[in-house]
């Protein structure tokens, strides 16, 4: 995922607003108009048109951006376009606004990942120069982030274990120099971590809390990230269908590795800390029950009424001891409920914050 070495002989691919169509068109020679409004080029998102030279070979493409309301609605619309590309080195030729076209480039580098760990997964062959005017390392590296979260949720359960996510979280460590620290098993009782302990003790894979940090100055920044790397439900078993996809349930602690892996590469000046409780949502004999009720380490007491709840639990505990140190963010992730897709919607990610800034901030980069 990263941008191709410029020779000098890179097709230029028209990124057009439906707005801008028809000034893209008047600026073409007679035959290239001819040819794009004979393949009904509209500039719809998505859209495709490869324009030929008069010796028949490719001479440019351009790919419709749609109209403003596509970009209010969608991000990285650039990135349906570059499947649709043919092979070869392709560059932007575009007007759109420095951020605008950071993204683009971005939406064309995430376009190129695939999940290749059990079968072979060729990506596409249109290659991209990094446009002028973009810092092209940092993108690579929001990339590389963005594609560690996916490898990580894409992995199914039986690779994927709370013992497994550790083994991700130290080879990032060791990769940029950060301190882990990792309490499992019956020590999380010692360390009072209760509520992670009770959660994934129906296992045979140890539950454990996570503790990564990296960098001596700046404020201080923990993230904290949901690490059920199987819900099952528990006792209140979850139905066939609603299991299928749970492995997915670790996508915070996903999400904040991805995001400490950025944060790491651009050398981001931070005293960062990243808190995943990693567990298994089992069955068996040791299980927690509902009608059970648990003391968390802020020394509440919680009365389960459904087990399938378990999230809120391993992330109290781990909240708790975050809040201890005081830092000056706390950012939680959380495949948290499905309440919040019914809620907003699958396009839109809830989020809750008792700061009006942060809450503007989210909003205008979202």
């Amino acid at each position: 995922m990263k941008f191709a070495e410029d020779d000098g002989n890179a097709r230029p691919l028209h990124l057009v607003t439906k707005e801008g169509l028809a000034v893209f068109l008047s600026v073409l020679d007679p035959a290239m108009r001819a040819w794009v409004e004979a393949a009904g080029f509209d500039a719809k998102a998505g859209a495709v048109v490869v324009i030929p030279a008069p010796d028949g070979t490719i001479a440019a493409a351009a790919g419709g951006l749609g109209d403003r309301n596509d970009w209010v609605r969608r991000r990285f619309v650039t990135a349906s376009l570059r499947g649709k590309l043919p092979d070869g080195l392709w560059r932007l030729e575009t007007e759109l606004s420095d951020e605008r076209l950071a993204e683009a480039a971005l939406a064309w580098l995430l376009a190129g990942y695939r999940f290749s760990r059990y079968a072979a997964a060729p990506g596409p062959k249109a290659r991209l120069v990094a446009p002028h005017g973009v810092d092209a390392i940092r993108l690579e590296i929001v990339a590389a982030g963005e594609a560690l979260a996916r490898d990580l949720i894409n992995t199914p359960a039986s690779d994927m274990g709370p013992d497994d996510l550790e083994d991700a979280a130290r080879a990032l460590a060791d990769k940029f120099g950060a301190s882990v620290e990792v309490i499992s098993g019956d020590d999380l009782l010692d360390a009072n971590l209760p509520m992670i302990h009770a959660v994934g003790r129906a296992s045979p894979r140890a539950p454990r809390l996570i503790d990564m940090t990296w960098g001596k100055t700046g404020p201080a920044l923990t993230l904290v990230g949901k690490g059920v790397c199987f819900d099952t439900g528990g006792l209140n078993l979850k139905p066939g269908t609603s299991m299928a996809l749970m492995k997915k349930d670790m996508g915070g602690a996903a999400n904040v590795l991805g995001l400490a892996h950025m944060l790491m590469a651009t050398d981001t000046a931070l005293r960062l800390r990243v808190l995943i409780p990693a567990v298994e949502n089992s069955v068996s004999g040791a299980a927690f029950r509902p009608g059970d009720i648990l003391t968390s380490r802020k020394a509440l007491t919680v009365e389960i009424n459904n087990t399938d709840a378990e999230g809120r639990l391993v992330l109290a505990d781990a909240l708790s001891l975050a809040d201890e140190a005081a830092p000056e963010m706390i950012v939680s992730m959380a495949t948290l409920t499905g309440a919040a897709r019914v809620a907003v919607g699958p396009d839109l990610a809830p989020f809750y914050t008792d700061n009006d800034d942060d809450a503007s901030a989210l909003e205008t980069a979202a």
